[in-house]
């Protein structure tokens, strides 16, 4: 009797059961040829069902298997069904094999397969997304993708926060920077005649419309696409990608930061303890400190620094700074890494930056000049979170929106919170892409993104 079983399973028995492992004889797996070597009466499969990082090892012998030659001519990348006696080897590189005794390809895999047992280039994997989950580096990366999404959902599920669908389809530019892209069914601009009679573009950020559903029930979050039509190649720009957007209300900055705290935290215990394999691997093959560095920043208090005090420290600096330090600038990486890494040696938020450089809802400060916004900078990459206290006073929103040259029309449902019961609230953005490659010591956004979409690519 083969008892169908995946590899996960075996592994997590293994670890936890040896007792039940030993009780199980036979079974039967399901999954793709990774590897397959054989010489003379013996042969060895290396098998991945997608359920485990690790794969299983399948000794099949001439004199037990019964279809031994048809095997040994099974290529890398076939989809297999297995059935064969579990062995444990305990003295092997493997803790168990299987030893087959029956074998049936349920898909054969084309010779001009472009995945080999070598190391591709992952400017080359780019060009194959739809088969390059296959390759070690992307399995893991995907697998992450999927248990970090997990981990937010977690996190703020368990605080009783509400999850809301925000729209992809949207009338508005919530960041007002004008770097959208159009949805139309028309090739003209006669937007009155379009399908919603006016412009429309997909999202740049769910924030303003989460922001109606926390006046309702006080905690909510949005966790979905944003699209930038920005004309960057840069290795952390892409035009497609996803934002975490909690928002809170009845709370201020210091209650922003404090969950954004928490959040970062819980993340990297959450992949440390989900994902141990994955990490494993990502810190002998990408980044050998990925792991050293997560849990530097999971057990350290996070500092706050005002903007002003960190452009002091800038001018102080004994350093030649690529980009010129002065009040009122936009910090580069190189300004964020040097606080961040050689004055706080550690995490720390910034706060209170001056209004010119910020979206038109952060709160105004007292001081006229500055406000009530934080960016998160991390050792290793610089900024990794954005977050603010909303400006909830009516009068203030509609006078910064007529500095800043904004249309009002589109956005009077957003400034009438403000009249309707509103509140001090506060909320962030944590751009989950990004978030992921900091975790994993990834370079390229377009590596940990399964389709990316960015300037001149889609191919897919």
């Amino acid at each position: 009797m083969f008892e169908f079983i995946t590899v996960r399973e075996l592994y997590e028995l293994y670890i936890n059961d040896r007792d039940q492992l030993d009780g199980i004889e036979y079974v039967e797996l399901q999954g793709w040829i990774r590897t397959n070597r054989n010489s003379g009466k013996v042969g060895f499969l290396a098998l991945n069902d997608g359920t485990y990082f690790k794969n299983v090892q399948v000794v099949y012998l001439d004199e037990i298997i019964d279809n031994y030659e048809e095997t040994s001519h099974i290529s890398t990348g076939s989809a297999v069904k297995v059935t064969g006696k579990l062995k444990l080897t305990p003295d092997g590189k493997q803790p168990f094999e299987i030893e087959a005794t029956h074998l049936v390809v349920e898909g054969t895999c084309d010779e001009d397969f472009p995945l080999q047992k070598k190391r591709h280039s992952f400017e080359y994997m780019r060009e194959i997304p739809h088969l390059r989950p296959r390759a070690n580096t992307f399995y893991a990366t995907f697998r992450l993708r999927s248990v970090l999404s997990m981990a937010i959902h977690e996190f703020f599920q368990n605080q009783g926060f509400v999850y809301i669908h925000t729209p992809i389809i949207t009338s508005n530019d919530g960041e007002g920077a004008g770097e959208m892209f159009r949805a139309t069914t028309i090739d003209n601009t006669e937007f009155d005649k379009d399908f919603f009679g006016k412009e429309a573009y997909l999202t740049v950020t769910g924030q303003l419309h989460v922001e109606a559903f926390a006046l309702t029930y006080r905690d909510v979050y949005t966790f979905g696409p944003a699209f930038r039509a920005e004309n960057s190649n840069t290795s952390r720009h892409a035009s497609e990608f996803w934002m975490i957007e909690p928002e809170i209300a009845f709370a201020d900055l210091e209650d922003d930061m404090d969950l954004i705290e928490d959040m970062v935290k819980y993340c990297i215990d959450y992949v440390l303890d989900n994902a141990p394999e994955e990490m494993k691997f990502f810190e002998s093959m990408i980044d050998k400190d990925c792991i050293n560095r997560i849990k530097a920043v999971r057990d350290s208090d996070f500092k706050r620094m005002t903007y002003t005090e960190a452009i002091d420290y800038l001018l102080k600096a004994d350093v030649k700074f690529e980009n010129k330090v002065e009040w009122g600038m936009d910090l580069n990486s190189e300004h964020e890494r040097y606080i961040c890494e050689k004055i706080v040696g550690g995490p720390v938020f910034l706060t209170d930056y001056p209004k010119e450089i910020k979206a038109f809802y952060m709160r105004l400060n007292d001081d006229g000049k500055t406000v009530a916004a934080c960016d998160l900078l991390v050792p290793g990459i610089g900024e990794l979170v954005g977050g603010s206290q909303r400006e909830e006073r009516y009068d203030v929103l509609e006078k910064i929106m007529d500095e800043k040259g904004m249309a009002k029309e589109g956005l009077q449902w957003y400034m009438d919170l403000r009249r309707f019961g509103g509140c001090k609230h506060a909320g962030f953005g944590l751009g989950f892409d990004r978030f992921l490659m900091y975790l994993t010591g990834m370079q390229n956004i377009r590596d940990v993104e399964p389709f990316p979409r960015t300037p001149r690519n889609l191919k897919f």
